[in-house]
């Protein structure tokens, strides 16, 4: 059994409230989970309007499935987004 994780974290500039930041993480965690069966969270920064951090996290028998679903999610994130992503960290066990 492998487990992939990743935390993105991205920067919306245009976000101005915490409810308008909320409708963007709901709409994506959404995407991802609905896209691609795995779990998908907001962690971290949750007060601050314009900083997104997401952490998804994927089981597989393989550890190539699990890198490759993981670089799937993130490249979703990046086609799926106008927010810049400024981080990334990648983990497999």
């Amino acid at each position: 059994m492998f487990i992939g994780t990743v935390k993105i974290t991205l920067y919306a500039s245009w976000v101005h409230s915490l409810k308008e930041k909320r409708m963007i993480v709901k709409s994506l965690c959404a995407k991802v989970r609905n896209k691609f069966n795995v779990s998908v969270v907001e962690i971290e920064e949750q007060d601050i309007h314009q900083t997104i951090v997401i952490a998804v996290a994927c089981v597989t028998g393989a550890a190539s499935l699990a890198d490759s679903v993981i670089e799937n999610v993130i490249q979703f994130v990046e086609d799926n987004t106008e927010a810049e992503i400024t981080n990334i960290e990648k983990e497999l066990r």
